[in-house]
Order: structure tokens, then C-alpha cells, then sequence
């Protein structure tokens, strides 16, 4: 295959849907030849914040020197995104390549009368195939949903776990209470491992603190009341955290100074793994992460801001930061949601904030709400709502409506910030 004849084969694919589950994974991995365990990870699961976490890491340790691979998903602006070495997306020819392999392999299952992988376990044999190539020194490799199940899990030599904060969402998958979901993210964690943890509610705290015990790790999870100092802002923030005075952080949002505080402790974990990075290297590498689409501003005049808040706890974040930065700001919000998700915990988090919200639906996604219904979720909370027929539209009412001192906001699904970012550029 070329470059173009992999993305339909992978377009093709992932038509299908996903499962949760291991052993399609390991099948495929193991008629592969098991690129994973010639690779060292850092695991990343949560609910909200892992991606964040994972650009702070990679980029401190790609600053230090260690050839880095990311593994990351969903993506805004390019399918190539999700797969990087050192910030560098994978290059075509290797996609196609390893692409080539990865469909022979599995006709080779479906032949065998084997189950057919999904397009996530196919792209994660893709990335794992291809760090083997750049012989990268440790990967960052992000969970897709949950950790226990994820097909990421195959893994067996991992030399970090790091879990984001855990709330409620995907409830369908994971399991009805919190508890339920954290043994879903904690099991991620292998024997004799260094586990790093954003401060949690007790239920999950607990959870994985007995999974530590019985996997012997050592853990280190952060202490909020440590961070002192914070100076917020759009364009950049500081903060202190334990023995580290004055970080000072490019990406925006309240909730990036807990983030960074994590990353923090993922670096004093790698420390003491035997990784060589210097107090210098770690705040260049946390002041140079750029993490587009987490209260990514795009524009003044008016502001644009594009944010992944796509369940009740990232509204909550967002909903904090906007009454954080733009206190008595007019603001105009664009929103889109799956409707699998919590969307009227999220209406209810945020709308009350709007002078107008117009709807709209992420394009060729069968897990999207309609603008049209979303937009009578949301006429409950706030009556000042439309909905508009594309993303693209969307964006172009609202920065009509918008004066030069008002604020639009592009919120919810990962998947439609890119279209939308796409369209303010355009304007």
C-alpha cells in the first residue's frame, strides 16, 4: 500500500467499531513479532488530563535528550498526529509500510477464523511498529478508554504509570460508580512499577493505593496543598509546587497548574528510575509544551478559545476558567456532544454562562448528537440557543455576533476542534 491506500484500509476498519479486550491485541501483536517489548513506556490513564500530562512528560524528556515517542488520541488537525517521535508525526512512507504488514497480518486472523482487530488495536500495533523503527529511548503512550481492557494494556515493560484525575464518564463501559471506573484506570499498573497519581476522591484514592500493595509499586501522588503561589492567565501562568518556586507554564486553563504538579511528579519518578534531567530541562520542557485544543486560544479581537470540555468534570474546569479569566466578558459559545456522554450535566455546568450557544454536529461520527437536538438540551438551561448545519457555520454566527471584547468558546468533543479551528482561521 501507499500512503493513500493505507488511510482508506484504516477508514475502511474503522467503520467496524472498537471492543474492549486483549486477546485480538495480543494475536495481532504476537504475528507482528512483538515490536512492544523491545520499548519502554510511561502508561497514562484518567479520565481528564492524561493528554495534557503525556505533552509535558514527552516534551521534557525529548528536551533532555531521549528520543520520546507519543501516543495519543483522539486527534484535531492531522490522523498522523497521534503517532510522534520527539513532536515529529510518523512519517507516510513508514505509516504505509507498516500499514502493509499490520492488514496482512490480519487476514491472516480472519483467515484462521480469528475475530478481525479494530482500528484502535490496529493503530496501536502501527505506533508500536514504528517506535521499534526510530528506536525510540521511552514512549509516553496515552490509554484509549479505561486501562484495564484498553489495547494498550499488551504491554509488559512498563517503567511508569501515571493516572490523571478520575471522574464519572463512560459509565456504560467502565462500571456505575467511581470505584468501578478507577480499578478500570489502575489496571494499567504492573508489578514492581513507579505509579504517579493526581490527587483523587477517596473512593478512587483508595483504589488505587490497594493496587499498588498488590502489585508492590511504589507510589507517589500529588498533595494540591502544595501548590501555592498560582498566578493565572490565558497566555501563561506560574506556580510553586513542594521544592519546585515559580513554574511557569504556556498552556492555559485552571486546571493545567494540577496537570503540571502531576507532571512534576512524574519527573521526580523518572529521577529516580535513573533519568538524567536537569532541574533547566524540565522548566524549559514545561514552559515549551504546546497542547492544542485544551483552552487553546486561536485569536483575539474577539477571543477565540477552542477546549475539549466533553464531560461534567472538564465543564466543571471550564466552567472555573472562564469565570477565572473573563470575569463580566460577554461570552458566545459554539458547542458539539456525543450523545453518549453526560451532555446535560455539561449544559448544566455551562450554558448558564452564554449571552447565545449555537449547536452544532460533529461531522461522520455516529456517535454525534444532532445540532438540532442538542440545541433543545440546551434551550432548558439557556433560551438564547440555535443550532447550525456545520461546524464551519457555526463558527462564522458566532463570530458575527461577537464585538471586538467578547469571548467565543468551542467546546465539548475533541473531534470537531480541528474543523472548527480550521474555520476561525478562515475568517
Amino acid at each position: 500500500m501507499n500512503y493513500k491506500e493505507a488511510r482508506v484500509y484504516l477508514d475502511e476498519v474503522s467503520k467496524y467499531g472498537s471492543v474492549l479486550g486483549l486477546e485480538s491485541m495480543r494475536e495481532l501483536l504476537d504475528r507482528l513479532g512483538n515490536p512492544q517489548n523491545e520499548l519502554k513506556f510511561i502508561h497514562i490513564s484518567g479520565t481528564n488530563g492524561k493528554g495534557s500530562v503525556l505533552a509535558y512528560l514527552s516534551t521534557i524528556l525529548s528536551g533532555a535528550g531521549y528520543r520520546t515517542g507519543r501516543y495519543i488520541s483522539p486527534t484535531l488537525f492531522s490522523y498522523r498526529e497521534r503517532i510522534q517521535v520527539d513532536g515529529e508525526y510518523i512519517e507516510k512512507e513508514s505509516l504505509a509500510c507498516h500499514v502493509t504488514a499490520i492488514a496482512a497480518a490480519a487476514e491472516d486472523m480472519q483467515k484462521a477464523g480469528l475475530p478481525s482487530p479494530t482500528v484502535f488495536e490496529i493503530e496501536t500495533a502501527l505506533a508500536f511498529l514504528y517506535f521499534k523503527e526510530k528506536r525510540c529511548d521511552i514512549v509516553t503512550l496515552e490509554v484509549g478508554c479505561g486501562g484495564l481492557l484498553d489495547a494498550t494494556n499488551v504491554i509488559t515493560t512498563t517503567l511508569m504509570e501515571v493516572i490523571a484525575s478520575i471522574s464519572m464518564d463512560h459509565t456504560d463501559l467502565l462500571g456505575d460508580t467511581l470505584a468501578k471506573i478507577a480499578a478500570q484506570k489502575a489496571g494499567i499498573i504492573k508489578p514492581d512499577t513507579m505509579v504517579v497519581s493526581a490527587q483523587q476522591k477517596s473512593e478512587a484514592a483508595q483504589v488505587i493505593e490497594d493496587t499498588c500493595k498488590e502489585q508492590h509499586c511504589t507510589l507517589q501522588m500529588v498533595d494540591e496543598s502544595k501548590i501555592s503561589n498560582v498566578h493565572y492567565g490565558a497566555e501563561g501562568q506560574t506556580f510553586s509546587y513542594k521544592t519546585w518556586e515559580n513554574v511557569a507554564i504556556s498552556l492555559a486553563g485552571s486546571y493545567q497548574i494540577k496537570n503540571a504538579a502531576l507532571a512534576l511528579e512524574g519527573v521526580e519518578a523518572l529521577r529516580k528510575l535513573g533519568y538524567a534531567l536537569s532541574d533547566q530541562q524540565v522548566r524549559e520542557g514545561l514552559l515549551h509544551t504546546a497542547w492544542r485544543g485544551r483552552f487553546t486560544t486561536l485569536r483575539r479581537d474577539p477571543t477565540v478559545i477552542i477546549d475539549g470540555a466533553h464531560n461534567p468534570a472538564a465543564a466543571l474546569e471550564l466552567k472555573e476558567s472562564l469565570e477565572r479569566y473573563f470575569p463580566g466578558k460577554t461570552l458566545y459559545f459554539v458547542m458539539g456532544m456525543f450523545k453518549d456522554k453526560d451532555y446535560a450535566q455539561v449544559i448544566d455546568l455551562t450554558a448558564p454562562l452564554a449571552r447565545h450557544i449555537i449547536t452544532v454536529e460533529t461531522p461522520g461520527n455516529p456517535r454525534a448528537m444532532p445540532a438540532r437536538e442538542l440545541a433543545e438540551a440546551v434551550r432548558k438551561v439557556n433560551p438564547s440557543v440555535e443550532w447550525a448545519d456545520s461546524v464551519a457555520h457555526g463558527v462564522e454566527k458566532a463570530l458575527a455576533m461577537a464585538g471586538k471584547e467578547d469571548a467565543v468558546i468551542v467546546f465539548g468533543s475533541l473531534s470537531f476542534l480541528g474543523e472548527a479551528a480550521d474555520a476561525v482561521n478562515e475568517k
